[in-house]
């Protein structure tokens, strides 16, 4: 059995995970999932992307966990990434459930358009330094009933603005970490070019999803099957 560290993306906490979480203990596994700095019971925080980092580390070392599954969700794939190198041979694998990934001395919108990185900037400046959270419409086409959409955006907090704009510090390349990328085809059909490079290894793999961006609401029992299998 694995102890599972679930850490959710931007603008989710902990409860995300709920019913995943109660699927892979069903099964025998432990399971630990994450509230980030800044986030949902702990928002207020003006955290940045490395204290998230730190979050994730804290949990497996307070917990004195071994055999780990860091699982990271969209924008908490980039913290998972960097934590998973710091906790050594407490890891087993790396799970990015269609995520952004680290890249040393990148943050998580230097990837994005000029025109992106520029209503990124004008949406932090308007809300005191937080990202706001999405519109029911964001949530279209993505596999989501009307109940789980009501969820999000009642218990959905705005996301800390350093967080998106710090830069990734990596002590070890992703590439050399056992890792699975599950890709959530109807967020389009194949992963970005980051990933699809990360995947050349031997030590990453690709398994598809057909459902939205958002797995742990819309097909919570399939991913936690595939978290179990990884």
């Amino acid at each position: 059995m694995a102890n599972f560290v679930l850490v959710p993306g931007a603008w989710l906490g902990a409860w995300a995970w709920d019913e995943v979480a109660a699927v892979l203990r069903a099964e025998g596994h432990d399971v630990y999932p994450v509230t980030l700095s800044g986030l949902a019971e702990r928002q207020g925080a003006d955290a940045g992307q490395q204290q998230h980092v730190d979050d994730i580390v804290a949990v497996v070392e307070s917990q004195d966990l071994r055999d780990v599954v860091l699982v990271g969700h969209s924008y908490s794939g980039i913290p998972v990434g960097q934590a998973a190198g710091l906790i050594g041979e407490r890891l087993r694998r790396v799970v990015y459930v269609d995520s952004n990934i680290p890249t040393d001395g990148r943050s998580f919108v230097d990837g994005w358009s000029e025109e992106g990185q520029a209503w990124v900037r004008d949406q932090l400046e308007k809300s005191g330094g937080f990202w706001p959270p999405l519109t029911a419409d964001d949530y279209a086409g993505q596999d989501l009933s009307e109940e789980a959409v009501a969820v999000i955006l009642q218990r959905g907090t705005p996301h800390p603005g350093r967080a998106i704009t710090e830069p990734a510090r990596l002590t070890r390349a992703i590439g050399e970490l056992p890792t699975t990328y599950v890709k959530c085809l109807m967020d389009g059909p194949t992963p970005s070019s980051d990933v699809a490079e990360q995947l050349e290894s031997p030590q990453w793999q690709l398994v598809e999803l057909p459902t939205g961006h958002w797995p742990m609401f819309s097909q919570p029992t399939a991913l936690a099957k595939i978290l179990a299998t990884a």
